[in-house]
């Protein structure tokens, strides 16, 4: 293995600085409430409107949009919305009798409110309005809020607020930021504090929610965007080329990381990445995220390749390269994977069904993206008869008199001295 080029930043000191300026943000928001809430609006998004769209604003925004635009934002949703509903349906509630008489089950139930984040700022995000919204709409979630921030000082994209609309959002705020998160978790504006929160955001987004993570539910560490391209030697260069400032195009922020087996591809792509961003029509962001924290690593073989692929546990995985199925049983730490040539993260982002929040900074480790399932939870539920309680009374004595735990014993005993008169049972002695 060795680098052709390596990320020049130190991201546990800029991780630092972030945590304080959230950790200030969320506090002053929980004990000042909607009051603090409106002054960071006003400081941060230059917005002193009302917070709650009301309907007829809705309406007004939206109406003006062209039908084309509309028809694509429908077409996305519709994609989208299928995904959701075929995931939900992979789940199910069940019922099994473990023993004579002792019957336990399963149980799928969305939690009451979700918080839905919608970034927008450098770019108006459409899509992440759905991926979202239309997602816990699917989950059978019953309170969903929208957040959205104003669009460079004035009201939230209207191309935004349709999808919003359209996704199946019950209320929508006007709001960005650390304060929108705030706003969701606490139930301001309506009134209804967040089970879960979700949706991508910048690196101040991403920490609140970290931050708010076991008094509120989160989808996914889902910070500033990423792409990790494989590549061997049958790879197109151009392409690969344009896939990886397509996702560095996000913000400057955005790493871009290339693995490939071949060196001659990777200086390949080294030459025209600077170009195709040049090509650009604002280069400022791709061209600062490509010089900080682009990466081009040569892999001596594709074994060490998916090694070093699963190290980074990037949040877009795209793979150029022969015999597709061997990458995809081999490789393991990805949020979504693209196989081949003919998919990219942009289809997956906007358009093509599976959800686009997915983990970043190496959570795919351990957590998939956005799913029906993180809107609802799965709860477990027993009922037994008397006669079951025979057995399973005398061992759960047992167990809980060889670690010490009397008073759950006795829980035991009672029960088999109620439903079995005159009967002895070798409950053990208090430990």
């Amino acid at each position: 293995m060795k680098y052709l080029k390596r990320s020049s930043l130190d991201a546990a000191a800029e991780d630092e600085e972030t945590r304080a300026v959230v950790r200030e943000m969320l506090e002053r928001i929980e004990q000042r409430g909607e009051e603090a809430v409106r002054e960071y609006a006003a400081k941060l998004d230059g917005w002193s409107g009302e917070i709650v769209v009301p309907r007829s604003e809705i309406a007004r925004m939206t109406g003006g949009l062209s039908q084309s635009a509309k028809d694509d934002v429908a077409f996305a949703v519709e994609r989208v919305r299928r995904f959701a509903e075929a995931q939900r349906e992979s789940l199910h509630e069940f019922e099994i009798e473990l023993s004579p008489g002792l019957r336990a089950g399963q149980r799928l139930i969305p939690v009451n409110c979700a918080g839905c984040y919608v970034p927008t700022g450098r770019y108006a995000h459409v899509a992440s309005a759905y991926m979202s919204i239309a997602t816990a709409r699917a989950a059978g979630v019953p309170f969903i809020v929208g957040c959205s921030a104003p669009h460079r000082g004035g009201p939230i994209h209207p191309l935004v607020l349709y999808a919003m609309d359209l996704a199946g959002a019950d209320v929508i705020l006007t709001l960005g930021g650390v304060q929108a998160i705030g706003a969701m978790a606490f139930g301001l504006f309506t009134g209804k504090p967040a089970d879960i929160l979700a949706g991508p955001g910048n690196k101040f987004v991403a920490e609140a929610k970290r931050m708010l993570y076991g008094r509120v539910g989160i989808d996914v560490f889902a910070g500033p965007s990423e792409i990790c391209v494989i590549a061997d030697e049958t790879a197109d260069p151009e392409l690969v080329a344009v896939d990886l400032v397509g996702q560095a195009e996000h913000g400057v922020e955005s790493p871009a990381w290339l693995v490939t087996t071949s060196e001659a591809l990777g200086k390949d792509v080294m030459q025209r990445v600077p170009r195709v961003i040049a090509a650009l029509i604002d280069p400022s962001a791709a061209e600062r995220a490509w010089n900080e924290r682009g990466e081009i690593v040569i892999a001596s073989s594709r074994e060490e390749a998916v090694e070093l692929s699963d190290r980074y546990a990037p949040e877009h995985l795209e793979v150029h390269a022969r015999d597709l199925d061997w990458w995809l049983e081999r490789l393991t730490a990805y949020g979504s994977l693209f196989l081949g040539e003919e998919t990219t993260v942009a289809f997956g982002d906007k358009t093509s069904g599976p959800n686009h929040i997915l983990p970043t900074k190496r959570a795919a480790r351990y957590s998939g993206g956005l799913s029906v399932g993180k809107f609802i939870k799965t709860v477990t539920y027993q009922r037994m008869t008397q006669e079951a309680n025979r057995d399973i009374a005398q061992v759960t004595a047992r167990i809980s008199r060889l670690e010490g735990m009397e008073a759950h014993a006795r829980t035991a005993d009672y029960r088999l001295a109620k439903y079995f008169p005159g009967e002895e049972f070798v409950t053990s002695e208090p430990a």
